[in-house]
């Protein structure tokens, strides 16, 4: 499987506060997060994600790269909405980051997801795009909400100055009653991946839930009830990171209280005794014989 690094920059300005998409831009950003970490992580253990925002005052990188669901999850969990969304500047700054990745033989990849207004000018991302590609740095774009003419042109423009070969990507996901995590299985953004993950996943949980539910994660039908499928996945992920953490910390006790017990037999017991002789009760067996000679010369006297 590919080894990469993936900086995933989310859009939380004012936009993504909207309630087309199931249950609202943000909370779709925050399940299709954390989709693809479970995608990317499962697909190769040593590929690492980290987070960023780019709305409000400016970009704001939440999480660094890591292997570590719950830095992720507390990264979405501490952003707030505000403002309006930087776009070619959170590529940078997203940028930065995979370059100072501590495992160099990872390929570098930025998932964009974008709600809103592009305030940038197309010869601006023109230039930034033709820059990624120079640097190996794989580009891809989950466009939803403001799906407007002029935000998907740029989009596009950006797309075709940035490919190499099979890296970036542009997914265009409409408003529908499906999560945008379950359309974005079927893009090119995750390939097999997400796919093989997600149904694996889906087989599991049909088989522990009630017929009616078979096929469907946790045995819950998304079009149906999409608030429902989020919240139990949501907190699905949040116990196992939790798990995840309690496990670690009983570990790290238990290797402590073995450190703690000493050797048989004591540390400081010397191999042998001042006799020359092995310490231990091997000692005692000349000095009775010694006393046993010296009461048969006391009786023959």
């Amino acid at each position: 499987m590919v080894l990469e690094a993936t900086m995933i920059v989310v859009d939380n300005s004012e936009s993504s506060r909207n309630g087309d998409y199931v249950p609202s831009r943000w909370d779709a950003q925050a399940d299709a997060v954390n989709m693809i970490f479970q995608a990317k992580t499962q697909a190769n253990p040593e590929s690492s994600v980290g987070l960023m925002s780019m709305g409000g005052k400016g970009p704001e990188v939440l999480t660094t790269l890591t292997t570590d669901l719950g830095k992720i999850l507390e990264g979405m969990h501490r952003t707030k909405i505000r403002g309006y969304s930087h776009l070619a500047t959170g590529i940078k700054i997203a940028g930065l980051a995979l370059k100072h990745r501590q495992n160099k033989s990872q390929r570098q990849r930025i998932i964009v997801f974008t709600c809103s207004p592009i305030h940038e000018e197309e010869n601006e991302l023109v230039k930034l795009a033709r820059a990624m590609k120079k640097t190996n740095v794989s580009v891809d774009f989950v466009a939803f909400g403001d799906l407007a003419a002029p935000n998907t042109k740029k989009l596009e423009t950006f797309n075709e100055n940035v490919k190499s070969g099979d890296g970036s990507h542009l997914a265009i996901i409409p408003p529908g009653p499906m999560l945008i995590s379950d359309q974005l299985v079927s893009t090119p953004i995750l390939g097999g991946d997400g796919t093989s993950t997600r149904g694996q996943d889906g087989a599991t949980g049909g088989a522990d839930a009630s017929g009616g539910g078979e096929g469907f994660e946790f045995g819950v039908d998304p079009s149906a009830d999409p608030e429902l499928a989020l919240a139990l996945r949501m907190s699905m992920e949040e116990e196992r990171a939790r798990q995840e953490k309690e496990d670690k910390a009983k570990q790290a006790t238990s290797n402590d209280k073995m450190e703690g017990i000493p050797e048989e037999g004591g540390e400081n017991q010397p191999l042998l005794d001042k006799n020359g002789e092995a310490s231990g009760s091997g000692g005692a067996g000349p000095k009775k014989e010694e006393d046993d000679d010296d009461d048969d010369k006391m009786d023959t006297a």
